[in-house]
């Protein structure tokens, strides 16, 4: 059912309200603006599923918002960031609660980061038809095949749900996945903070001079894309910002240099307020300026012990059927090796029962890895 007025959504909105959970899902563009574009909303309950239409003349959405945000009825997301990030940006409040697939199939053993088609595949016994994936949701009318791809989006999504509950609840990992599912009610995570992107961009060789440029540039380039709503690489791609930050140009024919800034910008409106931006850095006091993060060189010579401690991150993931990416992640098995008390995930919690206490223990000789046949298991040292 396709809903393109507004009694019909606040009709809907009402029932679904009495619902212990509903699905969502969500379709929309961005390839050409900064903020994306909600082109299709759809819902589903256990008697009725809907595909609401953002984009109908003089639609009233306020009851959709009410409903994501109230408290008394779980919200089921397969992959739940994305979506919720786009109903943040247009109420400026948080879905909750919610229940992400995504993540509880991950704590059930069903691989790192595993996508909708194969959960549906998987649990549901059925193939998602992929033909209406990449089409523009933008344009109207929305064809039958449309709509029926959206729909089942949330339809599946039910025996999905319902299938990893049961199993978290057999496991007794359900304060697993919902201590995972903890952070994506951490507002900081939508609300973007523009002087914080720098980090995103690569410098080959940081100094702290050229990270304080870079911090200056990427928020001018920012605020700018969002002003205009254009894709922020339209306003400024991230190499340029880069090769401006390590040579700090002091003028538009220095700007001009630089690969991927042409004549016009150098010496117009835009390339005056990037040459500002650049004066903030290079006029920053030193203290004000980040510091360079550590990066793996500090770290040479450890590489062996990382790749033991893989093997048994891995071996142990394996045997209890979760996720080794929930367990840790490089950067952290970095830390187990080279730190004496690192503050890592996979040092508290569940992950301690399951794999820290071992890495430890391995790290310090107390236990080994050795093959059996064409398995590996853990030996006393």
């Amino acid at each position: 059912m396709l809903i393109t007025n507004s009694s019909d959504v606040a009709e809907f909105c009402d029932q679904a309200a009495t619902s212990d959970f509903i699905t969502v899902d969500t379709e929309f563009i961005r390839e050409k603006t900064y903020w994306p574009i909600l082109c299709l909303i759809q819902i589903a309950t256990r008697d009725e599923a809907v595909a609401i239409d953002p984009l109908a003349d003089r639609i009233d959405l306020e009851p959709v918002f009410d409903l994501l945000q109230n408290e008394k009825v779980l919200k089921v997301f397969h992959s739940a960031s994305q979506d919720m990030q786009i109903m943040f940006n247009a109420t400026g409040e948080m879905v909750a609660p919610v229940f992400d697939t995504q993540i509880a199939a991950m704590v059930s053993g069903y691989g790192d980061q595993p996508a909708y088609a194969t959960l549906v595949q998987k649990i549901a016994g059925e193939t998602i038809d992929k033909r209406s994936q990449m089409t523009d949701w933008s344009r109207r009318p929305l064809t039958d095949e449309q709509v029926e791809y959206a729909i089942g989006d949330v339809t599946h999504l039910i025996k999905i749900y319902d299938r990893l509950w049961d199993e978290l609840e057999r496991s007794g990992r359900t304060s697993w996945a919902h201590e995972e599912m903890g952070h994506l009610r951490n507002k900081d995570i939508y609300e973007l903070n523009p002087r914080e992107l720098w980090r995103k961009v690569r410098l080959r060789r940081p100094t702290p001079r050229a990270l304080g440029i870079l911090r200056e540039i990427t928020a001018w380039r920012e605020i700018k894309a969002q002003n205009r709503n254009i894709p922020k690489g339209w306003v400024c791609r991230d190499e340029a910002l880069a090769e401006i930050s390590l040579n700090a140009p002091q003028t538009p024919a220095n700007l001009e240099r630089v690969r991927g800034i042409n004549e016009r910008f150098a010496h117009g409106k835009d390339g005056k307020a990037l040459l500002a931006a650049v004066k903030v850095g290079v006029d920053l006091p030193e203290e004000e300026c980040p510091s360079p993060e550590k990066g793996r060189d500090q770290f040479r010579g450890h590489e062996t012990l990382v790749a033991l401690l893989q093997a048994l991150l891995k071996l142990r993931s394996d045997e209890n059927g979760v996720a080794a990416q929930l367990i840790a992640n490089r950067k952290e098995l970095d830390r187990i090796a080279t730190e004496d008390n690192p503050d890592v995930r996979a040092l508290s919690g569940w992950r301690r029962e399951i794999y820290g206490k071992d890495a430890l223990a391995l790290k310090s000789g107390k236990i080994a890895l050795t093959a059996d046949g064409l398995s590996v298991r853990v030996v006393p040292a």
